[in-house]
């Protein structure tokens, strides 16, 4: 009987929150198969029924009923399927209350459903657009998780395709006459490549530049703000340069000139020179603007070679087994400086590029001689190491045949 009562007291204390809390609608549901299983058997895993949340939260009804009728009465609030337009200020009835939402998750903004209502979907579902995202189009419905959860489809390395999946559809897309091939694009480039080859979950993406709940396009005047928050040099010297006045004037993006927008490739030098460079688009090979852009390439063209260069031969010197620390170390001052003279290119001043270019090359040529003054030091070691050996090997010769001569007979000398 103490063992019993025991068992009792331990299922008392550490028995699941949730056994004490009935679920008629998890328990019919399940039990019916297919497609009418399907939301019971998902729902065990998503954020709100871990949390303790049931069924009749959003649908309403009383969970403790065990006749479908009594469960599922209007009187007793049940709403059944929640329209697409009702979605959204369904969700928000929790998470925009800041008290109710700090109980589970703190620091979790509670400012999505009013950044919803200014983005192009909110505004879509309002005016009754049934084809319009909503929360559930991109967070799931039953099957909801963390946006940490590496399977949640908000992820940032699903996030992309999520989006794809109503922007990639030619067919949802054609009464709103928007492309369907940016995330086609997006895959080409070095964005795509930082976040789903390296897995650098800083990456841009979609929500990076559209925002999430508050998606909007970016218009003219913002893209180059939005590219700016992560790369704040290169737009803090693009706004001095003579681009930015043009392309205000022609009403230009000027980050989506030069680098496109979803199908942004990692920078070259090719952009700046060659019939195909991005200079020619709007600069004649022989206009001011098309000799600035190919000093430019010949520049930064002379620094990446003289930087190889260097580094071959320090390569050599530390195969061998030369001590080339120091002037290795130095050569990468001289690959940072490469680094700001690409950086520097978004200024268009040639005398920009060339300040950190020029040197470079005073540390490249540094570092040369040091390697090639490494190799000449081991090949005296090599030729002192090769006497050495040859006065060695003639010594222990030489005590050879003398031990000989004294090991042989007294007679037999001669």
């Amino acid at each position: 009987m103490k063992m019993l009562h025991m068992a009792g007291l331990f299922w008392v204390m550490f028995a699941p929150s949730w056994s004490a809390t009935k679920n008629s609608c998890q328990q019919c549901h399940s039990s019916l198969g297919g497609d009418l299983a399907t939301p019971a058997l998902l729902f065990k895993k998503d954020i709100h029924s871990q949390h303790g949340f049931g069924c009749s939260d959003c649908h309403g009804g009383d969970p403790e009923a065990d006749d479908p009728e009594t469960a599922m009465s209007r009187a007793r609030g049940f709403r059944g399927k929640i329209a697409r337009t009702a979605v959204p200020k369904l969700c928000a009835r929790c998470h925009s209350d800041a008290t109710f939402m700090h109980k589970y998750a703190p620091q979790q903004r509670v400012d999505q459903y009013a950044q919803y209502q200014t983005s192009v979907h909110g505004k879509r579902i309002a005016a009754g657009d049934q084809a319009a995202a909503t929360c559930v189009d991109c967070h799931g419905i039953h099957n909801i998780l963390q946006v940490k959860d590496t399977l949640s489809p908000v992820h940032p390395l699903r996030l992309p395709a999520t989006c794809a999946h109503c922007h990639a559809d030619k067919a949802r897309m054609a009464k709103y006459n928007i492309p369907t091939d940016q995330f086609e694009e997006y895959r080409k480039s070095v964005h795509w490549e930082a976040l789903e080859k390296r897995g650098d979950l800083s990456a841009p993406s979609c929500a990076s530049c559209h925002g999430n709940h508050g998606a909007t396009p970016p218009g003219v005047n913002s893209v180059a703000a939005v590219c700016g928050t992560c790369h704040v040099l290169m737009e803090s010297l693009y706004e001095k340069s003579p681009h930015q006045a043009a392309f205000v004037r022609m009403k230009l993006a000027g980050c989506v000139v030069c680098h496109g927008n979803h199908a942004v490739f990692q920078p070259s030098v090719k952009m700046l020179q060659g019939d195909s460079s991005v200079c020619a688009q709007c600069h004649d090979a022989t206009s001011g603007g098309g000799i600035a852009a190919t000093r430019m390439a010949a520049s930064l063209n002379s620094l990446t070679a003289a930087i190889k260069v260097s580094s071959e031969i320090l390569g050599r010197a530390t195969r061998d087994g030369m001590e080339v620390s120091e002037p290795q170390a130095r050569l990468q001052d001289a690959q940072e400086l490469l680094i700001k003279a690409r950086v520097a290119v978004h200024a268009f001043d040639l005398a920009a590029v060339q300040a950190p270019v020029n040197e470079g090359l005073k540390i490249t040529t540094e570092t040369y001689q040091a390697g090639l003054s490494a190799l000449k030091e081991r090949d005296r070691r090599r030729l002192g190491l090769g006497i050495s050996l040859i006065t060695i090997v003639m010594t222990i010769a030489g005590l050879w045949l003398a031990i000989r001569r004294l090991e042989k007979p007294s007679g037999t000398r001669g």
